[in-house]
């Protein structure tokens, strides 16, 4: 089977995106990314559309620490209260792929929130080099204050049931550990590929944590020891997994050089199910 073989049946006969990039990674060898193929926009690599009728998804506003946070959200239609989880994103941003993943975890069943880190400096800008620069230009401690003000609206909006845990990557699963070290408003914490706290702040966490790393992720892993080490000193509620042979970002499915379709699968369904017993209970 060759590509193209496989790229028909996905743009003009429905192939589910997930089973197509399963296949391309299976021909190819490696890492792959729908975007890497010609024809294919953010929009067509989306996993949940952004107009599914099971959904309310769209863009908000409210009060933060240094300003107004714009946010994504997405819930389902049906159901009534259900626990929250904030989507933390990359240093890219809030971008169409974070949007996607707000929408899975919607789907999920929980009220899903993506706030954009950037909105004091005006937003997320197209060019995701340009949000790179602008995430750097953060200051770290209002930042942490921002999210913690997430934390406040999600636990206490009239469609959630008060619970509230958190998701983040790269960037966004550092953020994930802060939070985790800062607030004892959220239940779950799940860093993915996220630089560890100062070990010595490690007691203060009450969440119960999944920690997701990437076995060819050196720069992060370097300081992963300490933290578990602080964790067991602590008897925090932790899970860690290292995926052999995934790099770091290997849950991003937009990024040609890092997705790996199995690291991928295996710990967003550790994700679900963590989140599902930690949030309701």
């Amino acid at each position: 089977m060759n590509q193209d073989l496989l790229y028909d049946p996905y743009t003009e006969e429905g192939m589910d995106r997930r089973e197509f990039l399963k296949k391309l990674a299976l021909l190819t060898g490696g890492a792959v990314s729908a975007l890497t193929l010609p024809g294919l926009d953010g929009a067509a690599a989306e996993i949940i559309s952004r107009d599914d009728p099971r959904l309310d998804a769209g863009y908000i506003s409210f009060p933060g620490k240094t300003g107004n946070i714009r946010a994504y959200w997405a819930g389902e239609k049906a159901g009534g209260k259900k626990p929250g989880v904030i989507v933390i994103h990359e240093n890219r941003g809030l971008n169409p792929h974070i949007e996607d993943i707000t929408r899975r975890m919607a789907l999920e069943g929980f009220h899903a929130l993506a706030p954009d880190a950037l909105s004091p400096l005006g937003g997320t800008p197209a060019d995701p080099d340009e949000a790179r620069n602008l995430i750097g230009k953060l200051d770290s401690g209002r930042t942490v204050d921002d999210f913690i003000a997430v934390v406040q609206y999600l636990s206490t909006h009239p469609k959630t049931t008060g619970r509230v845990g958190v998701v983040g990557f790269c960037w966004g699963g550092a953020m994930a550990n802060q939070l985790a070290v800062r607030t004892q408003d959220i239940q779950a914490a799940v860093p993915f590929y996220g630089m560890p706290p100062d070990p010595a702040e490690v007691p203060k966490i009450k969440a119960a944590l999944l920690l997701h790393y990437a076995g060819l992720d050196e720069r992060i892993n370097k300081a992963v020891p300490d933290y578990e080490a602080a964790l067991k000193s602590s008897r925090i509620d932790y899970k860690l997994y290292r995926y052999e042979g995934a790099e770091h970002a290997f849950l991003n499915d937009t990024n040609a050089s890092r997705y790996h379709p199995q690291a991928a699968d295996l710990a967003w369904k550790r994700t679900v199910e963590f989140l599902r017993e930690k949030l309701k209970t």
